[in-house]
């Protein structure tokens, strides 16, 4: 079972996917009649949290170093966690069929469900943009947001996966207080939780292109202790060959042999 080769790419479609959310959220600035004074796309970028506050905080120096200090707002996601879903695990024999050819057919077994967790860091200078941000996001998922995914566009085209995103908790941090030469950074945590679905490999086998059922008398032979062949019937698709025959419906062609055909 091990060792045959698969990759649906799962996992990387969901961060995309993920990330994709929220990549044209912004930020308003008003003059304090209210007035708009400008408009800031927030950056959206996969890193840690830890290792993005550490370039945050950062003390830019240009004579010696060529990096910058980041400006805020800005946000952050990962990855934190992957974890088996017991509550919503189907049959092991529930399966998706699909044509591979006019001779085959594709079969995908039902998936195994499992969480994926997701934490989304904000990050400002000021508690009205990490706000604004907050506001933008926290009313789509009531209680959950529902994106649709082709997990497999390759060989199932049509083959459609809805997957649910939900908030599982809200946290925030600011280091207002501290020295009067740090950086002020107001941080606030969101973490998400999506459901999805791992697929195995997919197999193929070909399909039935032919039907017989054999009808005997049951001990009706001479001595009695053997059967007889009343008649055989034969089920076969229409036409025999035809492009995409593993999908069609084009009807079938029954055909009845009697005891003294020469069918075998």
């Amino acid at each position: 079972m091990f060792g045959t080769h698969f990759y649906h790419e799962k996992t990387r479609k969901c961060v995309a996917a993920f990330g994709r959310l929220f990549n044209n959220i912004y930020v308003v600035r008003k003059t304090s009649s209210g007035t708009g004074l400008s408009q800031l796309k927030v950056p959206l970028s996969y890193a840690p949290k830890a290792k993005y506050l550490d370039r945050i905080r950062e003390n830019p120096d240009l004579d010696t170093d060529t990096k910058v200090a980041l400006k805020l707002p800005r946000m952050s996601f990962e990855i934190t966690s992957i974890n088996y879903d017991t509550t919503r695990q189907l049959s092991k024999l529930n399966s998706v069929q699909g044509a591979n050819s006019s001779t085959a057919r594709n079969k995908l077994f039902t998936g195994v469900p499992y969480v994926l967790g997701f934490q989304l860091n904000i990050y400002a200078k000021s508690q009205d943009d990490a706000l604004q941000i907050m506001e933008q996001i926290l009313p789509t998922f009531n209680p959950q947001y529902t994106l649709t995914m082709l997990p497999l566009k390759a060989d199932y085209p049509t083959f459609k996966e809805d997957i649910p995103i939900s908030i599982a908790g809200v946290g925030f941090t600011d280091d207002f207080d501290g020295e009067l030469a740090a950086r002020r950074t107001i941080v606030y945590t969101i973490d998400f939780e999506m459901r999805i679905q791992y697929h195995s490999g997919i197999s193929s086998s070909s399909i039935i292109r032919q039907s017989n059922a054999r009808i005997f008398d049951q001990a009706g032979g001479v001595s009695g202790d053997s059967d007889t062949r009343l008649e055989t019937i034969q089920i076969n698709p229409d036409p025999l060959t035809t492009i995409g025959l593993a999908d069609s419906d084009f009807g079938f062609t029954t055909t009845i042999f009697d005891a003294d055909s020469d069918y075998r």
